[in-house]
């Protein structure tokens, strides 16, 4: 029985620990939840956040105070520390609201520190002594030693919260809510007081551009693509004029180091020429023009970026994932309420103030305090001056109380013997167009909130437009501005192509990030990504590099039929496929193969001759074959009957014109480059080996193919 009782007591200690850990780790996922990486949603603050600005906010006579001295008040609110607190006072003070700043406060561009604290000094701006406290509204809970009062929340009258952004990694959740415009905010909720629509998205501090097509309202799967801006300086110079949001200038001259080494760019020399501006300056490798430099460093570099938001927020104390528009209708609507208790403790205030100026003037004009001179006691002096207001009481809009006859006995000798009866009259008539003006706001609550938000902008929105230009941007093909500097080989007979193929047959040079289309004798297609060997099938017959969407490399193929035993032709175009999947050309009949393959880059057709067999019973048994007799259609169809009987051999005789017509052609004068976009001036039709003649001021003249990675910029036409 002992040993029974000694393992059930063993058994209880172990579910105890086991519910113990359970509540430890809620308690610690809450704590860093709601304490720590998420902000509120109503002020827009986290912890450390709000009690900085409290801490400020009772220092606040004016001046600047040293940071370290702001980091030992707040210390006395939150308990994690001066490193902390120190990190975040920099953060909030490097976004230009709500402090006002002196000193080396660091550079989110650059990446470079602050100062010490000791070194550097702040205060509340105007705009925060405008919008962030009220003492009066404010709900207070004791601090975590429970010796001082702090903030539940503040009264933020603003959406702080999508004007900073935020960022947090918490206990199994995280949030990244992006910063907007000060000015597009206030317009915003001044459209959403009125009923209209509106629109929100991302503007960074760091300018740049920013294409907002999948921001989605910043819901969770959406993205933005940032930009910096790159401009030309000559020929042989590029310049990078901003970073992208949260992209530094060091992080980005080693990002485009790395990739001129791995040969994805081809740049000579990097210099940062960063001062109070940024300005990193690409000096070009001979060949290498500006536009496909500009591509290559958006495509391979960190000079763009795609950012992910992710807007969770605390509300009535849980996590909760919402978009930019609900939030900023969460914020208005609660900067309308605050708006509403502010007057309503106004109007209360006004109210208290005429009932006592009223009290005053005629405790005085009707000589009432005379009264009280023959009193001797205490209450002789109350009963008698509530007596001599007897008469007037109607007047009043309450009840006069006993507090209020003791506060008649305050006033002094002097105050009496100087009292203005016109002044007082003046007072009262001020304080009740206040208190009409108060009642008029609160019936009008949402004319007077707009009409807050306008002050608001009209006081504190200039010089805060957008940095960020939104546009949308081009989509860079990788593979056309990527630059050839892997060789491919090939083994056929066994099937496999790669770049570690070295002692096989040389197919060509291409880039790491190209797609390699790959066609067999059975039939078979196969587009795969470059890399060191793959299987593609036995016995290849054609490789190229595959564009997508390119609808005028046209493929002509003959091929035979093993079940039927007829040979087919036909002419297709491959613009999209699924990458590794394995298609069958033909009508997937076993013992089927290709007689005759070729690609044509421009639609161009042939003339083949066949040659069937000998012994076959065809009474014409050599013969021409026109592919441009047949149309163009997908990889999926079966082709034209050529021949039921069997073919010896198949020749290419001569080749035909292009069954699309001529290739037409813009040149783009800004960028100086050919496209099919019809972007600039119109050059033409343009057939295989056609070239382009350009002339220029100096007398010279220069032929250029029509390949359109060709770039005319450094040689632009007279």
């Amino acid at each position: 029985m002992n040993e029974e009782n000694q393992l059930e007591e063993n058994q209880k200690s172990q579910n105890n620990v086991s519910e113990m850990y359970q509540n430890w780790f809620l308690d610690y996922a809450s704590y860093v939840i709601l304490e720590r990486a998420v902000p509120a949603a109503l002020d827009g603050l986290k912890p450390v956040q709000r009690r900085i600005l409290h801490a400020l906010k009772e220092m606040d006579d004016g001046r600047f105070n040293k940071v370290a001295n702001v980091i030992g008040q707040t210390m006395q609110y939150h308990p994690h520390g001066d490193a902390s607190i120190g990190d975040a006072i920099i953060n909030i003070g490097q976004k230009d609201l709500l402090l006002d700043t002196q000193g080396n406060w660091g550079d989110v561009r650059t990446g470079d520190s602050a100062a010490a604290p000791r070194y550097i000094e702040t205060r509340l701006s105007k705009f925060a002594l405008d919008v962030a406290f009220n003492h009066k509204i404010t709900e207070w809970q004791l601090s975590y030693d429970g010796r001082k009062n702090e903030p539940i929340l503040l009264p933020i009258k603003f959406p702080l919260l999508l004007h900073q952004g935020a960022e947090g990694i918490a206990v199994g959740l995280s949030t990244k809510i992006l910063p907007h415009n000060f000015c597009e905010l206030i317009d915003a909720s001044i459209k959403y007081l009125k009923g209209k629509k509106f629109e929100l998205f991302p503007d960074f501090s760091t300018g740049g551009f920013i294409d907002v097509s999948t921001y989605n309202d910043g819901k969770r799967g959406g993205k933005v693509r940032v930009r910096c801006h790159i401009e030309k300086k000559d020929n042989k110079v590029v310049l990078i004029k901003d970073v992208p949001f949260g992209v530094t200038v060091p992080s980005l001259i080693e990002n485009i180091v790395k990739a001129n080494d791995s040969g994805k760019l081809k740049i000579k020399k990097v210099v940062d020429n960063t001062a109070a501006e940024v300005e990193i300056e690409i000096q070009l490798a001979q060949g290498v023009t500006p536009d496909q430099t500009i591509d290559a460093l958006y495509a391979f570099t960190n000079c763009e970026v795609s950012i992910s938001p992710n807007i969770c927020v605390i509300i009535d104390n849980k996590p909760v994932f919402i978009t930019a528009s609900e939030l900023l209708k969460l914020s208005t609507d609660q900067t309308k309420q605050i708006l509403k208790r502010e007057l309503e403790l106004k109007l209360k205030e006004l109210e208290d103030n005429w009932h006592y100026s009223s009290l005053e003037k005629i405790f005085i004009e009707k000589k009432i305090y005379r009264d009280i001179e023959e009193q001797e006691t205490w209450e002789g002096v109350l009963n008698a001056i509530d007596k001599g207001l007897n008469p007037y009481k109607k007047l009043f809009k309450r009840e006069i109380t006993q507090d209020d006859i003791i506060k008649l006995t305050e006033i002094k000798i002097k105050r009496i013997s100087k009292f203005d009866s016109f002044k007082a009259d003046e007072h009262i008539k001020a304080i009740e167009a206040a208190i009409k003006d108060a009642k008029h706001h609160l019936e009008f609550l949402t004319e007077f909130t707009i009409s807050y938000f306008e002050d608001l902008l009209k006081k504190h929105g200039k010089g805060r437009e957008r940095k960020t230009e939104i546009k949308i941007f081009d989509t860079i093909q990788v593979q056309e501005i990527a630059i050839a500097n892997t060789k491919l080989y090939i083994n056929r007979s066994e099937g496999f192509i790669g770049t570690s193929l070295k002692k096989d047959e040389l197919l060509f040079e291409c880039a790491d990030v190209d797609d390699i289309i790959c066609f067999t004798r059975d039939g078979k297609m196969k587009i795969v990504k470059v890399a060191d060997k793959i299987f593609i099938g036995k016995d290849i017959i054609h490789t190229e590099i595959f564009k997508k969407s390119d609808d005028r490399t046209t493929f002509n193929m003959i091929y035979f039929d093993g079940k039927s035993g007829i040979t087919f032709a036909k002419r297709f175009n491959v613009t999209g496929i699924t990458r590794d999947k394995e298609y069958d050309l033909t009508k997937g009949s076993p013992k089927s193969k290709v007689l005759y393959f070729t690609s044509n880059p421009n639609g161009e057709s042939e003339i083949v001759q066949v040659l069937l067999s000998s012994a076959c019973k065809a009474k014409n048994k050599n013969f021409e074959f026109d592919f441009a007799e047949l149309a163009i259609k997908g990889r999926a169809s079966i082709g034209n009957q050529v021949t039921k009987y069997p073919i010896k051999n198949i020749k290419f005789k001569q080749k035909g014109a292009s069954s699309l017509g001529g290739k037409k052609i813009w040149y783009d004068e800004i960028i100086g480059r050919l496209n099919t976009d019809e972007k600039g001036i119109y050059l033409g039709d343009f057939n295989e080996g056609d070239k382009i003649i350009s002339f220029h001021k100096d007398g010279s003249y220069m032929l250029n193919n029509t390949e359109l990675t060709s770039d005319l910029i450094m040689n632009k036409p007279f």
